[in-house]
């Protein structure tokens, strides 16, 4: 395991662990010392969110170790362009793009690039609202310009998590969970009266404290097996060699039922998580506690055994 050395109070508590390599941040996969240790332990890196917020693209590309899944389509998840083409490709119903501050006509969500957790989100309905929001996190240092954020039309409803699981040996697709997050503190506004909340001085964070597990409606579920498997063939189409192993649609039902697409992640999300045991709908494919890592090492070792190990690594 790959651990920052300000996490290791908490990794050290679980015996399960077998050895931790200590870093200060993930750069340091590119280190000679670190490549050293990753390839005598003939070690698979399995990417998460923290990795690839902190690495840039070409650097996640550099990374000598096999990677589980397509760690040249994290590219396109962090690049806001990319992942917008790839959605689109898939066919999926995603919220309108707005290309400038001078377009904003209606309330829309401004978003950072990459893996930011929620961070430093805001909403905005004008020019004015936006360059406000844009001025606070400058101020902040979370960006330098208006240049780094992305402006999205905002879709009401209830945001909901898909995760799935791809394998290309069976050439079947899973879901294994479903979750919506918990934001501060834009969650917690329906505790605070409407004449308190006027009176805040302060922009509502959307930064991700928590997930929660979610049942869908039965009459849903085949809409989301059906994006997931067009999800998974424009992946194949535009990024070969496509997405193995686990990923993320991340969206907003509406007040009908439909679900519009605004994210992607490519590699396990927080959310799977939860799952430890399995959730609801991995108890439908398995007969035993199936978690998402769970998942990827059995995926492993059947790929290994069947000499396929380089269709779900790259």
């Amino acid at each position: 395991m790959v651990s920052e050395k300000k996490r290791l109070g908490l990794y050290n508590r679980f015996p399960f662990i077998d050895e931790i390599i200590e870093v200060n941040s993930f750069y340091e996969i590119l280190d000679d010392s670190c490549r050293r240790r990753l390839r005598k332990a003939n070690a698979i890196l399995v990417p998460h969110g923290t990795l690839i917020s902190q690495m840039s693209s070409d650097d996640i590309e550099k990374i000598e170790s096999p990677v589980f899944g397509n760690k040249w389509i994290l590219r396109w998840e962090a690049n806001r362009e990319l992942k917008e083409k790839l959605m689109r490709e898939a066919g999926l119903k995603t919220p309108a793009v707005v290309s400038s501050k001078y377009d904003i006509r209606t309330l829309c969500i401004v978003k950072l690039h990459g893996a930011a957790g929620g961070r430093g989100y805001f909403l905005a309905w004008n020019r004015a609202s936006f360059e406000e929001g844009a001025r606070q996190l400058i101020q902040q240092n979370a960006i330098k310009s208006e240049d780094d954020l992305y402006i999205q039309e905002f879709i009401r409803g209830v945001p909901v998590y898909l995760q799935y699981f791809y394998s290309p040996i069976t050439n079947n697709l899973e879901l294994l969970g479903i979750d919506r997050r918990y934001e501060s503190d834009i969650d917690g506004l329906g505790r605070i009266p409407a004449k308190q909340q006027l009176g805040s001085p302060e922009e509502p964070s959307y930064n991700v404290i928590g997930n929660l597990p979610l049942v869908l409606r039965e009459s849903l579920l085949d809409e989301v097996y059906r994006i997931g498997e067009s999800f998974v063939d424009a992946c194949r189409r535009l990024v070969p060699p496509g997405m193995p192993g686990p990923f993320c649609l991340e969206g907003v039902y509406d007040r009908e039922g439909r679900f519009t697409t605004f994210e992607f992640s490519a590699r396990i999300v927080a959310g799977t998580n939860l799952y430890l045991d399995g959730s609801p709908y991995s108890g439908l494919l398995y007969d035993e506690p199936m978690s998402m890592g769970r998942r990827i090492a059995r995926e492993i070792k059947i790929a290994k055994r069947k000499g396929k190990l380089g269709k779900v690594v790259t």
